[in-house]
């Protein structure tokens, strides 16, 4: 006889509103059932302070993700300055590019008038470094892009 009342009320709880009420609640839903909305208003603040929760809707951090920067490979060393030594500077250019003394002398003029001149594209950053300390020990400025 418990069993069919347990049914009957399962039955009349779901046909309320599609929910199923397990027979341990129904006492409790009942009476959640028959007060005003300022007594369930207080009843949510009581439940919300004894248990420490919110009733309020969970609020997802969005995170925003940015890609990484694309970390640059390929460099070039762009000749700046060539100081008091142009010859050495010319044997560096020399050395580096392997063109002939005339294009390197050409190279060199054009970076003592003023116009900055590209020595190596497209090269890695170590041997972008390794060109740089070459033209400094040769009394040059260079620029590594």
């Amino acid at each position: 006889m418990a069993d069919e009342q347990k049914v009957d009320s399962e039955k009349s709880a779901a046909a309320d509103n599609g929910v199923k009420v397990p027979a341990k609640f129904e006492k409790m839903v009942g009476e959640i059932e028959k007060m005003s909305i300022v007594e369930l208003a207080e009843l949510v603040k009581v439940l919300e302070n004894k248990f420490g929760v919110s009733a309020d809707a969970p609020v997802t951090a969005t995170v925003a993700v940015t890609a990484p920067a694309e970390e640059k490979t390929s460099f070039n060393v762009e000749l700046k300055e060539v100081g008091a030594q142009k010859i050495e500077v010319i044997k560096v250019v020399r050395d580096v590019t392997a063109k002939g003394l005339k294009e390197s002398k050409d190279l060199v003029d054009a970076a003592v008038a003023g116009t900055a001149q590209m020595v190596k594209e497209g090269v890695k950053k170590e041997e972008a470094d390794e060109i740089a300390k070459k033209f400094t020990a040769a009394g040059a400025k260079v620029e590594i892009k």
